[in-house]
């Protein structure tokens, strides 16, 4: 079995497993954890459950009014990763037959070369988050294993699927062959570690501002 024919067959394979089983289980031990009901009164006019759980979401994807001088650049960084990786992952042409051959799902894809400029971008967005946690003193202090090693594997393949859609370094097959191979390992690593707040994002985000929202407080 050639490198290529490992990466396409067992190495997805067992990372998608491992993807599916991490994310399950993560949701489903947290959602199972006894729940405190909340009996206190609510505010006049607090809204719905879910009114303040997307209320609060949205409001939290800018700071703060007091924190906005020191934090917005810093906001606007972590959007145009977040961003990028997202087009890149649904917008190539190569990925969407990828999740078609797993879902049977099709969309439109976006031009090769404009995805191929927002890997750059990305990737240099990337770099900046990474830069700044090495800098700060107090970034530096908290971080650990998992915040540079989440990274990582977040950064390897938007560096791969550059290389091998440039055909720089390698042939192509085994480029692709690498390329693979870090889609594994984000897969294999993503529920484990700091990257699932993908989804645990919207729970914390939600039930906080629900909580917030129904002392009249604006979250």
């Amino acid at each position: 079995m050639s490198l290529l024919e490992f990466a396409r067959g067992p190495a997805l394979e067992i990372a998608l497993g491992a993807f599916a089983f991490g994310v399950a289980w993560r949701l489903l031990s947290l959602l199972a954890l006894p729940w405190s009901r909340d009996r206190s009164v609510a505010r006049p006019a607090a809204p719905s459950a879910l009114a303040a759980a997307a209320g609060g979401f949205v409001r939290r994807m800018w700071p703060a009014r007091p924190f906005r001088r020191s934090d917005l650049w810093v906001t606007l960084n972590g959007h145009v990763y977040h961003i990028g990786l997202a087009i890149v992952v649904f917008g190539l042409a190569q990925h969407i037959q990828f999740i078609k051959g797993l879902f049977g799902l099709q969309w439109p894809n976006l031009p090769t070369g404009l995805v191929s400029l927002v890997s750059v971008i990305t990737l240099a967005s990337l770099t900046v988050a990474l830069a700044r946690r090495v800098v700060s003193p107090v970034l530096r202090l908290i971080s650990t294993a998992n915040d540079y090693f989440s990274w990582l594997v977040t950064a390897l393949p938007v560096a791969t699927g550059l290389l091998a859609q440039s055909h720089l370094g390698a042939r192509y097959e085994t480029l692709l062959a690498w390329h693979l191979l870090s889609v594994a390992l984000l897969l294999a690593w993503f529920p484990y570690g700091k990257l699932m707040h993908a989804f645990l994002v919207f729970l914390t985000r939600g039930e906080t501002a629900i909580l917030y929202r129904r002392r009249g407080v604006q979250s």
